[in-house]
């Protein structure tokens, strides 16, 4: 049992990847958010969220 509040381990999630990226924005996405999902035993719903959050935001970018 989590003594987290829901969705904390998204927010942790999120944070991680970011981070990795900061520090090597070279490295590829996919890898990274597949890692934090498991690090972070995001449920489902959460998974999905993370890997759709992180789509939009490459889509996002310049160039």
């Amino acid at each position: 049992m989590s003594i987290l509040p829901e969705g904390e381990e998204l927010h942790r999630a999120i944070k991680w990847v970011s981070s990795n990226l900061q520090e090597d924005a070279g490295q590829p996405l996919g890898p990274l958010v597949q890692e934090a999902i498991f690090k972070f035993n995001l449920s489902p719903k959460d998974s999905e969220f993370l890997i759709d959050f992180y789509r939009k935001a490459k889509e996002n970018l310049p160039g």
